[in-house]
């Protein structure tokens, strides 16, 4: 035996709730959208989702199942041949909840609950980084380089070169330090 649900029911007792969301089930079936209190589309949608399942199935037990909720025969033939091909794809959340306000007699917050007939988009998954470093794919074409001109390079001087040189530059300094040390004394013999 099924536990009834715990808190205030929404009519009288739970067979007088039973009846009612089996009736707003029919509206929202018919009619793809309807418009109630915030309450009773809460507990509303798990009864419209589990019938939608059902209708998804489409076998006759299934068919039989949402009869015995619902009773009318063309709400259920409109659930099983036009909703369900169009929720085909869908793997849950066939109903969305819109808030609109209160109503303006008793200041009770409203709701409007519509079944999401639109076709699934799926997402693109993102591909999954690997460790190693990316090889190029093949499809990319390879970058061909443009001729560089290459302009004339001087030689640097050979080993031998630098030696002399330097012994040269050596030689030099080593000459202006023997003439500079050689002034001061001719200097003083004046």
């Amino acid at each position: 035996m099924p536990k009834p649900t715990k808190g205030p029911r929404l009519g009288g007792g739970p067979a007088h709730e039973r009846l009612l969301l089996a009736n707003l089930a029919a509206a929202l079936f018919t009619h793809k959208s309807i418009k109630t209190t915030e309450t009773k589309a809460k507990r509303l949608r798990p009864l419209a989702e589990r019938l939608i399942t059902f209708a998804k199935r489409g076998d006759l037990h299934a068919r039989r199942r949402v009869l015995s909720v619902i009773g009318d025969k063309e709400v259920v033939h409109i659930l099983f041949t036009e909703i369900a091909p169009l929720v085909a794809d869908r793997e849950g959340g066939y109903t969305r909840i819109t808030k609109v306000g209160n109503r303006k007699g008793d200041n009770a917050p409203m709701a409007v609950i519509e079944l999401v007939l639109e076709p699934v988009t799926k997402k693109a998954t993102p591909a999954k980084k690997s460790t190693k470093k990316a090889e190029p794919k093949a499809e990319e074409a390879p970058v061909e380089e443009a001729p560089v001109e290459e302009a004339p390079v001087e030689e640097a001087p050979a080993a031998e070169e630098i030696a002399a040189d330097e012994t040269e530059v050596a030689a030099d300094a080593a000459a202006d330090a023997d003439a500079a040390a050689e002034a001061p004394a001719e200097e003083k013999a004046e």
